[in-house]
């Protein structure tokens, strides 16, 4: 029945899951010429040496206080994507990517594993914006303090 074209929405919501910060689920959904997958990892690598900026330099690196919240904001929005993706229809899945399986008796439908990627998604993306939020507005206000006590003096 699945032929080499078919595309799995279990596998596409744990790719997105495991792989969405490198753009790997658009290149397995759109192939590799998806201009949205090879934007991807721009923002993970620039996030990824925000945080090696901030092991050199300590916190007070104004620079990677703008490259950090990137990273988090790529992670949260590749998990809202693997969301979307398992929480995509069956019969709008196949019809999407699948037309040769839409009315079939025998298509496959997502069970348990998409699930669990729902789960995961929504604990990793809820959790990596409440940090990347607090990180941001922790730096922005401890930058203005600085500024104020700066104009006090």
């Amino acid at each position: 029945m699945p032929d080499s074209t078919y595309k799995s929405k279990t596998l596409a919501a744990w790719v997105a899951l495991l792989g969405g910060p490198l753009g790997l689920h658009r290149f397995y959904l759109h192939g590799l010429r998806d201009v949205w997958g090879w934007l991807c990892p721009l923002p993970t690598l620039l996030g990824a040496w925000g945080i090696q900026r901030v092991q050199q330099f300590g916190q007070d690196d104004h620079l990677s206080w703008v490259l950090i919240p990137l990273l988090g904001l790529i992670v949260a929005t590749t998990m809202l994507q693997a969301i979307l993706i398992g929480l995509t229809p069956d019969e709008r899945w196949h019809a999407r990517f699948n037309p040769d399986l839409v009315g079939h008796p025998d298509a496959p439908a997502g069970g348990w594993a998409v699930v669990f990627a729902i789960v995961i998604s929504l604990l990793v993306g809820a959790g990596v914006l409440m940090a990347t939020i607090a990180f941001s507005g922790q730096r922005y206000f401890e930058y203005q303090v600085e500024e104020a006590r700066k104009l006090s003096q």
